[in-house]
């Protein structure tokens, strides 16, 4: 059986060259071997792949025959004027602007390359100019985009719970792609690493919501990334002891009016959010032995427990 990562290739590919509609036995014969014979098995996964294109894009139609021998049978392709790019009607200069834009600009896939292609660019070696920027690329972004553009509601897991977002943005802030949207659990705003979204990513019915005029991704992103994914309203804060070597830096980082204690050793013992626990967690290891969780019991035994875990030995673990 080949890779399904080849498979889908393969049937992209195939829906994309036909003129005509085909149906699934024409597609398993067309792609000898890449389907299981059985009629129950190939169904289940040739609808796992139509459902994963559809995912990041591709219009596969479908048409159901009447009238004719071939009356009920499904037959499936893509309207190759829907999925491919059309001409964006812009002046010489306009293009040549866009194709050093993309040239110089790195995305860890294929994705800038086949960008360079589709915009008349040329990729010889002694053309391409140097990178000068790098984005990160996850597998995520085509699904969370098309979704904005759609305006379609996604649903996914972040950190164990399940989340509904209406997609109002995506940006790129430290090396890393975040989701702005409106949550359905919460009732408002929020922002969620997408790297950090877990299992797969269902979309909603397209038009399913208006972005808000004023929305300005810009604009969007918190200002402390430990509140990634939540909000003032529903905030954890710890109780962290902070020593001389470093109080002055964490104070002046949060800020004074987060001061609960100072200490003659010239200590301080600062509220710090901690409803991220995981950009929490990152921030207390920041300080390395400079920095105690006093409280509350969840978040000092959050941190104590995953300390534990990462240094214990194997076998001492139970």
């Amino acid at each position: 059986m080949a890779d399904r990562v080849e498979r889908l290739t393969n049937l992209l590919a195939l829906l994309l060259e036909t003129r005509v509609g085909l149906s699934l036995t024409d597609i398993a014969n067309s792609l000898a071997g890449q389907y299981p014979d059985a009629e129950k098995s190939r169904r289940t996964a040739f609808e796992r792949d139509k459902a994963a294109l559809r995912q990041i894009g591709v219009p596969i139609e479908t048409e159901v025959h009447s009238g004719d021998a071939l009356a009920g049978q499904t037959r499936y392709r893509i309207d190759r004027d829907r999925y491919e790019l059309g001409d964006l009607g812009l002046e010489p200069d306009e293009m040549r602007a866009l194709q050093v834009a993309v040239a110089t600009v790195r995305t860890d896939s294929g994705s800038g390359r086949d960008a360079i292609l589709k915009l008349g660019g040329a990729l010889s070696s002694d053309e391409r100019p140097a990178v000068s920027a790098v984005l990160p690329d996850r597998p995520e972004l085509p699904v969370v985009r098309s979704a904005v553009a759609s305006r379609s509601p996604i649903t996914f897991d972040y950190r164990g719970v399940e989340r509904t977002v209406d997609p109002w943005g995506v940006l790129l802030r430290g090396g890393f792609w975040y989701l702005v949207g409106h949550d359905h659990l919460r009732g408002e705003k929020r922002t969620f690493r997408i790297d950090r979204v877990d299992a797969d990513i269902d979309v909603g019915e397209p038009g399913s919501f208006e972005r808000p005029a004023d929305f300005d991704p810009r604009t969007a992103f918190p200002a402390d990334p430990k509140q990634i994914g939540h909000s003032s309203d529903d905030a954890v804060e710890a109780t962290v002891r902070i020593d001389a070597v470093r109080a002055g830096a964490s104070e002046r980082e949060l800020g004074s009016e987060r001061v609960v204690a100072r200490h003659d050793d010239g200590s301080v013992d600062l509220l710090v959010p901690a409803t991220n626990l995981e950009a929490f967690r990152s921030w207390v290891l920041g300080l390395v032995d400079h920095a105690v969780v006093l409280g509350p019991p969840a978040v000092r035994d959050h941190v104590i427990g995953w300390l534990r875990a990462v240094t214990e030995p194997t076998g001492a673990r139970r």
